[in-house]
């Protein structure tokens, strides 16, 4: 497929400037006609986290061909709404832009309070009023549209806007695409290859006088190793576009990678079931009246291999003989090698003529046979190399950089493409401009894979568009970055997995230093973010308060106990407010199992247990403690009977009833460390200032244990495991490991897959660390990361995933094979 579509996705960088914005009703009436590209921006706040976190986007966001609009659009990095917006690009001049961009009104839309350097001045045009802003030297004009608001960095085309207003005529392909995109996506872009030599950076005389499509809708998805464009391409049947030319065809699945040698730089294949139909829409396309060609009735796929900057071609048929006894009689000489007869031929022209534009700019002086495949190249060296690589089973479709490709492409497919960088090189210096050419060709995309994918179907191209990192075979026990995330500003909770319960895989949750509660997909995208008004206490919990399977999450911030959904909206009545604040994690109770869950709010020395509805729960009597309570309370069940545990700071341990009376009086004083209470050994174990351990049988019997270790220790204990983090020794089991000097957090067990594993974090070194129940290291820690972890199968493939925080805004996740 040709390499300009790929390369549409560039233009989105010229949003990445604008700040907030979301959408309902259809923006397009304000636009003029002919914009270049349109955006179609759902969420500007993941949209600009998807771009601002993937390295390919901000490596291209230095092409120079970008820095005319860019440098425009950073006018607009004020405007703040929630609702959707509409960004068009209009070229006013070879190779320059300037953008429209249409919001609905707010009376917070365009805040520049904080500029210092601005001018504000009205204009009047055809009795229309145009403020003209100056922030900073870049010029910003707006004008009030009934409900919406329209902003330019030109006042030509704003006064264009107010000239053709209520008689604007939008592009109707593009109005159907713009109404049935899709909402869930950031962005979504529209192009029109018609006419766009400059915005996409084609040569001059790039055969582009045929489009490739009209409109082209794509939605954006990114994450930091990879960006995908999907949607439709429309052409109608009156228009010679490329895409017709399988109108009326059913794809196939792509063959020519088998063919291609592991070295090769690209492949391109284009499938058809039917030659003759495709014969026609050639002839249509070309504006010619030719007779099909029999001969090459059985041919079903049309490949080009990309090797050392040489094309060769690929006939792929069902049925060999017809076409083959053609070629053999005009042969000029054959030779053999490796037992296959190379052919040399008298008709160089017999594959651009009859496969034109599908292959162009190729003399087919060679051929060999393979199978059920011919194969045609401009010099037989180039055949040898074929030959040679598939008898030893070393072709492209083993390539890494193809196998990630294909994970994210269809099965069968009317044009695929895959590339990689060697390959985009060879494309970009002949296809694009000298200029863009040589800005992509210096960037190093040695670890990218390129790839575009078009499925013809009822008259619409439905396409798929990737740039990723190519992903590498795994080794057993690898670990592996999957990717990192960085937030809007430094990270205030440790990242922490939650369920999805559609898709009964893990996400992330985590939160930043304004409060911003973010939710993140587990490939890296922001779902959500949700500004809260204090700092998370502890871990968030789930629970499902309906029994109904749907999982909400709940915890408490310094003053509030919140419950939100899975879309971040807060359920009802859980946002309750506590006058003075000081509040402790919550701790959620679920006695039987049977999702009558008995939330705990402890604030100061007050207890607050509520219902699922959000209600007190009066048969608790336990509503205020003699001294303040520590950390959030536990719930413990042995036997059959329950355990609710407070830890207080006058250095005595309640153990209650559910009802909230003592079940278990502990007279002995304990002077708590910085650690929880846990239940180890059928036995409620904590630790004090001064190392000992202290356990607690369901009798009130005390037993203490000196293990001298400091008053800053860290302690974590499960049924039967006992772990200790003193200084730098980390204790499993009674097993010692000496770590390298540094500054400890509290160690940590997760249990998985019947397998226990402990992790710890050297906070000031950056060191994870993660070992068995045996004390042996899980083979290839440390890795990078500067908090404590968390530690599951996040997407149930029976591989652990690990995340914590990265840098001081970022957050990162890696792969355990």
């Amino acid at each position: 497929m040709r390499l300009k579509v790929l390369f549409c996705l560039l233009a989105i960088l010229i949003a990445s400037c604008t700040k907030e914005v979301k959408t309902k009703d259809s923006l397009l009436q304000h636009l003029p006609p002919n914009p270049s590209l349109v955006i179609k921006i759902n969420n500007l706040t993941n949209f600009r986290s998807e771009l601002k976190n993937n390295t390919f986007l901000k490596d291209v966001e230095q092409l120079s061909h970008l820095n005319d609009i860019l440098s425009k659009v950073k006018g607009l990095e004020h405007l703040s709404t929630d609702k959707t917006t509409a960004l068009g690009i209009y070229e006013v001049g070879k190779g320059h832009y300037d953008y429209i961009l249409v919001a609905k009104n707010n009376a917070d839309l365009f805040n520049v309070d904080s500029i210092a350097n601005k001018t504000l001045e009205s204009i009047t045009y055809e009795g229309t009023t145009i403020t003209k802003y100056t922030l900073d030297g870049l010029e910003v004009f707006g004008v009030q549209k009934e409900n919406d608001m329209v902003m330019s960095s030109s006042q030509m085309l704003i006064e264009n806007m107010v000239r053709m207003s209520g008689n604007q005529k939008t592009d109707p392909n593009l109005e159907k695409l713009y109404e049935t995109s899709a909402r869930d996506k950031s962005a979504t872009l529209f192009l029109n290859p018609e006419g766009n030599i400059s915005l996409l950076s084609l040569k001059e005389n790039n055969d582009a006088n045929k489009p490739f499509s009209s409109w082209i809708s794509l939605d954006f998805t990114a994450n930091s190793d990879e960006v995908n464009l999907n949607g439709v391409a429309m052409a109608t049947d009156s228009t010679k576009t490329f895409i017709n030319l399988f109108k009326g065809t059913s794809p196939l699945a792509n063959k020519t990678a088998a063919y291609a040698p592991l070295n090769a730089q690209a492949i391109i294949s284009y499938t058809f079931d039917d030659y003759r139909v495709f014969a026609n829409n050639q002839n249509t396309y070309l504006d010619r009246v030719k007779q099909t060609d029999s001969l090459f009735n059985t041919i079903e796929e049309v490949g080009i291999i990309y090797l050392n900057n040489k094309k060769t071609v690929l006939l792929k048929s069902y049925g060999t003989e017809g076409l083959y006894d053609y070629l053999d009689s005009k042969k000029a000489a054959s030779q053999n090698y490796q037992g296959n007869e190379i052919l040399e031929l008298q008709e160089s022209k017999l594959i651009t003529e009859h496969f034109t534009p599908l292959v162009k700019n190729f003399e087919a002086n060679f051929c060999t046979v393979i199978e059920n495949s011919f194969i045609f190249s401009e010099d037989k060296e180039a055949l040898q190399t074929i030959i040679s690589s598939h008898k030893s089973s070393s072709s492209f479709d083993k390539d890494q950089g193809y196998l990630t490709a294909k994970a994210y492409m269809a099965n069968e497919s009317s044009m695929l493409f895959i590339s990689n960088a060697a390959g985009i090189d060879f494309f970009t210096e002949a296809e694009l401009s000298e200029d863009v050419a040589e800005d992509i060709v210096n960037d190093d995309l040695n670890d990218l894979v390129f790839a575009s994918q078009m499925v013809m179907d009822n008259g619409f191209g439905h396409f798929n568009l990737l740039t990723s990192k190519i992903k590498q075979s795994q080794e057993k026990n690898a670990v592996s970055p999957l990717f990192t995330l960085e937030l809007n500003t430094d990270l205030a909770t440790d990242p922490q997995f939650v369920k999805n319960h559609r898709t009964n895989e893990q996400e992330i949750v985590v939160q930043d230093q304004n409060n911003v509660l973010y939710l993140i997909s587990n490939d890296g995208k922001v779902l959500w973010t949700k500004q809260l008004d204090g700092r998370i206490q502890g871990d968030i919990q789930q629970v499902d308060i309906y029994k109904n399977g749907k999982l909400q999450m709940a915890f408490t911030t310094n003053d509030q106990f919140m419950v939100l959904d899975r879309n971040g909206d807060e359920v009802a009545p859980f946002k309750i407010h506590f006058e003075g604040g000081n509040l402790n994690p919550l701790a959620v109770f679920d006695y039987d199992g049977s999702r009558n869950y008995r939330f705990v709010v402890t604030q100061g020395r007050k207890v607050f247990m509520y219902n699922n509805q959000g209600k007190i729960v009066r048969g608790f009597t336990f509503t205020e403690a003699p001294s303040n309570i520590l950390g959030a309370p536990k719930h413990f069940r042995v036997g059959n009977k329950d355990y609710l545990v407070f830890r207080l700071d006058n250095s005595t341990i309640r153990i209650l009833h559910r009802v909230g009376s003592d079940r278990i009086k502990v007279p002995e004083k304990i002077d708590f460390s910085n650690n929880d209470v846990f239940l180890y050994k059928d036995k409620f174990t904590v630790t004090n200032k001064t190392g000992v351990l202290h356990q607690i049988d369901t009798n009130g019997k005390l037993v203490a244990t000196n293990f001298n270790l400091n008053p800053d220790h860290g302690f974590y204990a499960t049924s039967n495991t006992l772990v200790f983090m003193d200084d730098n020794v980390l204790s499993i089991k009674g097993k010692k490991v000496e770590l390298e000097l540094g500054v400890y957090s509290k160690p940590e067990i997760f249990y998985i897959y019947d397998k226990i594993y402990v992790g710890v974090t050297d906070i000031q070194n950056r060191q994870i660390y993660l070992f068995d129940s045996q004390a042996e290291p899980i083979p290839n820690f440390p890795v990078f990361g500067s908090s404590m972890i968390d530690l599951t199968d996040m997407d149930n493939d029976k591989q652990l995933e690990l995340v914590a925080k990265d840098q001081d805004n970022s957050l990162i996740v890696y792969k355990i094979n």
